[in-house]
């Protein structure tokens, strides 16, 4: 009986519920920030790789601002 007072297993099953109900009700807002991340992250790393290939002297990555300028 001491374990059930220490231990309150009618509580401890209602928090995880609760808890459930909440990650679901919030799956989609943090759905929406992954993607957001993702498409951010993404724009960056098409920015750095039209840096370089337009300061990139090698005939396939050859850029047109840099090289119009030489």
């Amino acid at each position: 009986m001491a374990y059930f007072r220490r231990h309150n297993l009618l509580q401890s099953i209602a928090n995880q519920i609760v808890t459930v109900v909440k990650d679901y009700l919030t799956m989609n807002r943090k759905l929406k920030m992954a993607k957001y991340r993702v498409n951010y992250q993404m724009y960056k790393l098409n920015q750095m790789e039209q840096l370089i290939a337009e300061n990139n002297e090698h005939v396939f990555l050859r850029g047109n601002k840099i090289n119009l300028q030489r």
